[in-house]
Formats: C-alpha cells, structure tokens, sequence
C-alpha cells in the first residue's frame, strides 16, 4: 500500500503529466516529420495515385496573361470555375472576374466576364456557393483609397442557369446590414448546413470567422468570437486567407497564412460550432505563406493542400491526410517542380513560379483541386476519392 507521505510526493510529478496532457489536448492537431527538405522539388513524397491534370484556361496572343485564384464549384451537374484576371499585372486597373464550365471537369467552355473593369477600384472573386437550385458567385469590391488602406466589401450575384445573372447586392448580417469586410474563398458547410468561412474586416483585413444558417449563404452572417495573435501591421491581421476542416471529435479546426514568415500554418478550434475560437496558434507543420486549402472527404478524413515548402517556393503542391483531424501521418505529390512545372511565358508585377492559392471541391468521385500555375494558368489537378483512402489504409496496414 502507497502510504500518504509517498502520495504527497508523488503529487507534482501527477500535476505535471496533467499540465503536459492538456498541453497536448490544446494543440489543434500535429503532422507528422513528413517532408524531406532537401529534395525541394518533391520533398521526397510520391504521387498521388489516379491523379489527372486540367487545363481550365491558358492564355493565348490577345488574351489576359495574368490569371490566379482559381476557384471551383458544382452546381445542377456542371463544374464552375472562377478567377481574377488581368492583361499582365496582379490588381491591375482592368482586373475582371471571369468564369468557366465544364461537364466533365475536363474540358472546358471558352471563359465568361462575371464583373465589368471597375472606374472606382477593382473586383476580385470570392468564390462560390449554391444551394442546389441557385448559383452564387461572390464578388470582392476594393474601392480606391487616397491613404492607401487596403480592405474592401463583398457583394453577390445570383443564377438558376449559370448564364444569366442578377445585379450584384451586398452580403449581409444577422442585422440585416452589409458586412464590411472581403469574404475568403473557402466556404464549406457543417454536416448540420451551417456555412462557415471568414471575412477580412475593416477597418484594415482584419481576419474573423464568420457563420450563417442561410441555406443560400447571402444573408445571416455572423461573427465568431475570436481574439487575433499580435500582428506586426496594424491594418492587417497577422492570420489571414484561412480555410477549415473538422476533427472526428466535431471540433472545427481553422488553419491560417501566417503574415509573420515563420513559414508554418497557425491554427484555431471551435467547439460550438463556429459561434467562438481559440486564440490562433502555431503548428509545426511547414507552409509558403500563401493560401491554402482544407476539408473533409466522406468518410471524415481531413484533408490539407498547400505548398508545404517552408519558404516562399509555391512549389511542389501537396495534400496531407489525417483519419481523426489529429495526427496528419500521410502525405501525397499533387503537382511537383522540375519537368512537371512549366514555365512562365509572360513577366507581370507580382507574378511567380509555382502552383498558386490551392482551392478545393469534391464533385462526384473524385477530390478536384484548382490553383494558377505561375499565375498565369487556371489549372486543376483531380484525385480519385478512393485511391487517397486506399492509399491511407494501405500504408497503415504495412
């Protein structure tokens, strides 16, 4: 038998296992020691299997050379791709909207304006969202500052065929008022049909989660209470650009750029369904800092696609799987640099090699994920939803 004076003695070395677990229980998830740093054009990982490779748009003589943030979605049997372009530079004067669709995810239709060139700033895109009978496209308005601030508005445009669309209105809150802020391009939804995404709020790009229960997602919006790490820029919040997954305890895990350079994702959790969220955090796990992509696969496997190089490369491109939203202990090839990389044909301002700001949809049978290549080509790479889980299982039965 223990006697009391043993107990006692024990006790600190009993609240320190206790510290370190709920040390551990805090942490948003881990990924495990995956990448091999000194092959920077694969880092050491194998392709995934059935992967294809698509060609949305290439631009062509007379064509605008500068296309980036490409952005899937399926709506009445067709998939719909969406992206910002311009003649050559990023955020040019004449930057439109543009669109394309396919009913194959293969070959697709010649691209159509979502927006005019805009006298009083730019539009961008912010993806999509649909309710299975009506398309959304969100459209990002950045008005022209005379002090230079940057931030913006969303507004949305509605259609029941995917041709003829209704004039723009402003997205709005659980008030009834515009939400002043630029919408991220990754909005998914609960099992439950709560959408959530974030906004980049003014006054600045403020990151902060955001929530509605519009089925439609154009009205509703509601903020979750999330209280932003330090930042260096006082106008811009050092998290930005999120996308989101769930674990298989139902916890929400939101994952961030970091504006810092520390090169890692940060990471933030929501066990109420998005009404609140931890203070970010950074997680050991490599990034470009740029955008990236998450989600779930039917049967729950969380999944991350991101350019995992640790430095501004955005190449290769990746995809990292957990079964629990946890432990991520697989990782796959998407597109790598060397031969599989082309090259940039056309120099514009802020233009760089590699496979830029990942999105991601499931359609059908496969796990579909679009980016611009040298922001200059709309691409998509597609992933058999089988092959990632047969993958998985695979290794973990070896």
């Amino acid at each position: 038998m223990i006697s009391l004076k043993n107990i006692i003695k024990l006790l600190p070395q009993f609240f320190l296992v206790l510290s370190l677990h709920a040390q551990e229980c805090d942490v948003p998830f881990k990924v495990h020691s995956l990448f091999k740093f000194d092959q920077p054009e694969t880092l050491g990982l194998p392709f995934a299997k059935g992967l294809e490779t698509i060609t949305i748009f290439a631009p062509q003589n007379g064509d605008n050379k500068y296309n980036h943030g490409v952005v899937l979605f399926p709506f009445k049997g067709m998939l719909y791709a969406q992206w910002q372009s311009s003649s050559v530079d990023e955020d040019g004067e004449d930057t439109q909207v543009f669109y394309s669709r396919s009913q194959n995810g293969k070959d697709w239709s010649k691209p159509s304006a979502l927006t005019k060139k805009w006298k009083f700033g730019i539009k961008t895109n912010g993806g999509w969202w649909s309710d299975g009978n009506t398309l959304v496209a969100y459209i990002c308005n950045w008005p022209d500052k005379n002090e230079g601030a940057k931030e913006g508005y969303t507004e949305y445009i509605t259609s029941t065929d995917g041709i003829h669309w209704k004039s723009p209105k402003p997205l709005t809150n659980s008030n009834g008022q515009p939400v002043l802020g630029i919408i991220e391009q990754d909005v998914h939804a609960l099992k439950t049909g709560r959408i959530i995404t974030a906004f980049h709020m003014q006054p600045g790009l403020i990151v902060t989660p955001f929530y509605t229960d519009d089925p439609l997602g154009i009205s509703g919006w509601t903020s979750g209470k999330m209280i932003n790490m330090p930042a260096n820029n006082k106008n811009i919040s050092r998290e930005i650009e999120p996308s989101w997954f769930y674990r298989k305890d139902s916890t929400i895990v939101m994952i961030f750029r970091d504006q810092d350079n520390s090169f890692k994702k940060l990471a933030s959790i929501s066990k109420d369904n998005g009404l609140s969220w931890t203070t970010p955090v950074i997680v050991d796990t490599p990034d470009s800092r740029a955008k990236q992509s998450a989600g779930n696969l039917p049967d729950g496997t969380a999944f991350m696609v991101n350019n995992p190089s640790g430095n501004k490369s955005r190449f290769p491109l990746a995809i990292t799987l957990s079964k629990d939203g946890f432990t991520f202990d697989h990782a796959y090839l998407l597109r790598s640099g060397n031969e599989d990389l082309q090259p940039m044909r056309c120099k514009g301002k802020y233009k760089r090699i590699g496979y830029s700001y990942p999105k991601s949809v499931i359609w059908g049978d496969y796990l579909y994920v679009s980016y611009a290549t040298n922001k200059e080509d709309a691409e998509l790479t597609r992933i058999p939803i089988d092959s990632l889980l047969w993958q998985q299982d695979l290794l973990l039965n070896e």
